[in-house]
């Protein structure tokens, strides 16, 4: 009886080593796909900003920020719940799988059209304006490619997907270079982006295909869309939310002071953001295996949960403190001094951070307990406020009330609208203790 005891505990042992081996592995892929984009993106991204200047880089990110609205209807919702399915029950992927996609590329599809049939429509956007939008919206189509990486990631092994994306981001950021250096026009680098997209899909194809399984087994099934949109609904409108308190500050900030702003605001948000790849990074590696734990014991879930929210509020913590006194002059080293007033509202803007890296680390428990209508009632909380502090504040103090607005709808959406109902002050309580030192 004891020898079997032992063996048991051994095994048991050997099995959470793997799986704690299989996320270390995971998330060193994703760690490594984000540390090379981020340093291509910053050395890349400057050059442009330099290359542009401050008017057309500003044009630039508010087409970006305007089609970030209509490209989260594209994403239905999907991620985490198509992601749970898999790890529930791999057998059906195909299924699961064939019916995501389609959902994807209808949905991909329908906020193309959507966006650039509103670009059209506001005045104050000019030819090139809803050219630059219907180039960057054509990238949403080939997003319902994405669900491949779906499956990979329900698997924890995304260094097919990395090697996938990151061979088609090389390959797009030379192009970038060379449209740079031969003085490019600004829709050029509108089509680049579309470019990564597509070669991205691809890769993604022939990783699926190299990995042994075939595109060709997929099918359509009506009920399981059925399922999978009764359960997202409320995360494609908490999708769209995010988006609005994420982009409306530059939207806002082009209608209301002009594309100037925009440019200088988008230097700030763009060294804020850069970081917002390590959450994501470490929850998608560590997220298929809380479900697990949700199945098999309350205990060893809970205190994943309470881990991996202490661990990331930690991360921004540390990234948010230094950042806040070097800002100026980091702006004016990367971007040049024609982007000074960037500075000011980078120091603001990074504490949004620590409420994006608690929001993004508690997204799993929302769809673990099934509650993501609420994920949604508090996003939606944030997006009203936010649109109402960008109306208050941009007209007076411009990019910086902008960042303000920022970090203010960032806490409720993430943190302080958790507090409001019975049901989701469990997770207030855990966010709270992430702030201890104990």
């Amino acid at each position: 009886m004891f020898d079997k005891f032992k063996i048991r505990q051994r095994l048991s042992l050997l099995k959470s080593g793997s799986e704690l081996r299989s996320i270390i592995a995971n998330t060193s892929w994703l760690f490594a796909d984000r540390i090379l984009r981020m340093g291509a993106n910053l050395f890349v991204g400057v050059w442009i900003a330099r290359h542009l200047g401050v008017e057309q880089y500003g044009l630039f990110n508010y087409a970006v920020a305007f089609v970030a609205l209509f490209a989260s209807i594209a994403n239905l919702g999907l991620d985490n719940i198509v992601i749970r399915q898999l790890v529930r029950d791999p057998e059906n992927k195909t299924e699961i799988l064939g019916t995501t996609f389609c959902l994807r590329l209808l949905g991909g599809i329908s906020s193309a059209l959507l966006a650039v049939v509103c670009a059209s429509l506001l005045p104050q956007n000019d030819l090139v304006t809803i050219w630059l939008i219907a180039i960057l919206a054509t990238t949403t189509v080939f997003r319902a490619f994405d669900t491949i990486d779906l499956w990979f990631q329900s698997q924890v092994r995304s260094k097919y997907t990395v090697i996938a994306k990151n061979t088609a981001f090389i390959i797009v950021t030379i192009i970038k270079i060379i449209l740079i250096t031969i003085q490019a026009p600004l829709l050029a680098f509108g089509g680049a982006v579309l470019a990564e997209l597509s070669l991205a899909a691809l890769g993604l194809v022939i990783m699926y295909h190299f990995e042994g399984s075939s595109l060709r087994f997929w099918r359509w099934n009506l009920s399981t869309a059925q399922g999978l949109l009764k359960e997202s609904w409320s995360l494609i409108l908490s999708g769209l939310t995010i988006i609005i308190y994420m982009k409306i500050d530059q939207i806002m900030l082009g209608q209301i002071v002009g594309n100037g702003a925009v440019g200088i605001y988008s230097a700030a948000a763009k060294m804020s953001e850069v970081w917002y790849f390590i959450p994501t990074a470490i929850s998608s590696s560590v997220a298929p295996k809380l479900y697990k734990f949700k199945e098999e014991s309350e205990t060893i879930y809970y205190r994943r949960l309470k881990q991996l929210i202490k661990l990331l509020v930690v991360l921004a913590l540390v990234i948010a403190l230094p950042m806040t006194f070097i800002s100026g002059s980091l702006i004016t080293l990367l971007f040049g001094k024609s982007y000074i007033a960037a500075g000011s509202i980078l120091a603001i803007h990074v504490w949004a951070c620590i409420f994006v890296f608690m929001g993004i680390a508690s997204s799993p428990w929302f769809v673990a307990e099934g509650l993501t209508h609420f994920s949604l009632r508090r996003t939606l909380a944030g997006a009203i406020i936010n649109i109402i502090l960008n109306f208050l504040l941009i007209p007076k103090y411009g990019g910086v009330g902008a960042a303000i607005a920022t970090v203010i709808s960032q806490a409720v959406a993430s943190f302080l609208g958790n507090a409001m109902h019975p049901q989701t002050r469990k997770l207030f309580w855990i966010q709270i203790a992430s702030f201890l030192p104990i």
